[in-house]
């Protein structure tokens, strides 16, 4: 039972956002940012954020040459060039946002590593295709790299090197966005299941809220939410693990292989490898946070074999997050209806496109909340 207080103060906001990872928390900051007077709370599942926030490898990447390549060959030419200016927008703008030193960021380059060579007229046509976006060649191939990384000369055979790329630190990311938006006075719920949204009634464990509008930042974890609503949406499981500290590391930088399926950094002297997703396609369609030890042991053997060849290393520990991916990587940012929008699937790319698909759906939001 609610008093009439708890209703008009505590219980309702002008929007509500379901979602506390970088989409949610970079969509509240926006609307807080355009209207000031807007009332915003965030209701988040876990107590940080449950899907693959502050569980990715810290990537600031929009995309390796065989990635790009394979984006073409789903989506065509033009949505994949779309699809990368949108990632290299949302990685300016969450910097600009937050600082380089505050995230914690280095732009040490990104490096495809590749077992079969790309010819240089592929790479030649994709960096004419980038162009207009970067405004000089992305893709070079640097193949003097191999040996001076320490990778496995009989294993990897070219080297593309990438100027733009670099990382950070997703947890000084998620403890600055999170700085913003307690500075901007938007109420964060966390350990807050919602069980169902009815309308302008935001339904959850504890108690029932309404609002305004409500938008929908669940990635991966929303059909969970609007079960009778089509969505191009499939979870992705993704499989981390990171070294102890590893003496005279020969590396730095974040690297791709197997058409960005893999993927490792430093992370100072350490190294942190993920991905093999592709080995457990519809095993690693899932929600659930857990370890598959078949894929965290490609990796270990991975490690061995092929980025620490001739370097003793031990693993420190390892993890899962959950990504959401469809028939393509495009984000789906849209109105569901006159109270709801919803703004998910960014295809392993949330640090890429969060910041720019967060401003999306905020303004998105705005125009019914100003009409």
């Amino acid at each position: 039972m609610n008093s009439f207080w708890e209703k008009e103060s505590l219980l309702h906001f002008d929007v509500i956002i379901i979602g506390g990872g970088i989409t949610g928390i970079s969509a509240a900051i926006t609307v807080k940012e355009k209207s000031p007077s807007t009332s915003v709370a965030i209701f988040e599942a876990g107590s940080f954020h449950s899907g693959a926030t502050t569980k990715n490898a810290g990537f600031a990447c929009f995309g390796s040459i065989t990635e790009l390549l394979d984006d073409e060959q789903s989506m065509g030419t033009s949505k994949m060039l779309d699809l990368v200016e949108k990632r290299w927008n949302g990685l300016k703008k969450l910097i600009k946002r937050i600082g380089e030193s505050n995230l914690d960021y280095h732009n040490y380059g990104g490096f495809e590593l590749l077992f079969h060579p790309i010819d240089q007229a592929e790479i030649d046509r994709i960096n004419q295709l980038l162009f207009p976006i970067f405004n000089q060649p992305v893709f070079s191939i640097k193949n003097q790299l191999i040996q001076q990384f320490g990778f496995d000369p009989r294993r990897v055979k070219q080297i593309i090197a990438n100027p733009f790329e670099g990382q950070l630190d997703s947890g000084k990311m998620m403890n600055q966005l999170l700085r913003i938006a307690g500075s901007l006075d938007i109420r964060i719920f966390t350990n807050t299941m919602v069980n169902e949204i009815k309308s302008n009634v935001v339904e959850t464990e504890a108690a029932s809220y309404t609002c305004n509008q409500t938008v929908i930042c669940t990635n991966a974890f929303t059909k969970q939410l609007l079960p009778t609503y089509e969505l191009d949406l499939i979870p992705g499981r993704g499989q981390v693990l990171i070294t102890k500290p590893i003496q005279n590391l020969k590396f730095k930088g974040v690297f791709h292989y197997d058409n960005g399926y893999f993927y490792f950094r430093n992370i100072g002297n350490r190294v942190l490898f993920g991905g093999g997703r592709n080995l457990a396609m519809k095993e690693e369609e899932t929600t659930i946070i857990d370890l598959n030890f078949s894929i965290q042991n490609k990796l270990l053997e991975d490690l061995h074999s092929i980025i620490l060849p001739s370097t003793p290393f031990e693993i420190d520990y390892q993890w899962a997050g959950i990504m959401a991916f469809g028939k393509d990587k495009y984000p789906i940012v849209k109105r569901i209806n006159n109270q709801q929008t919803l703004a998910v699937k960014l295809g392993g790319m949330g640090i890429a496109l969060g910041s720019l698909i967060g401003e999306e759906i905020a303004e998105l939001t705005l125009e019914k909340i100003s009409t």
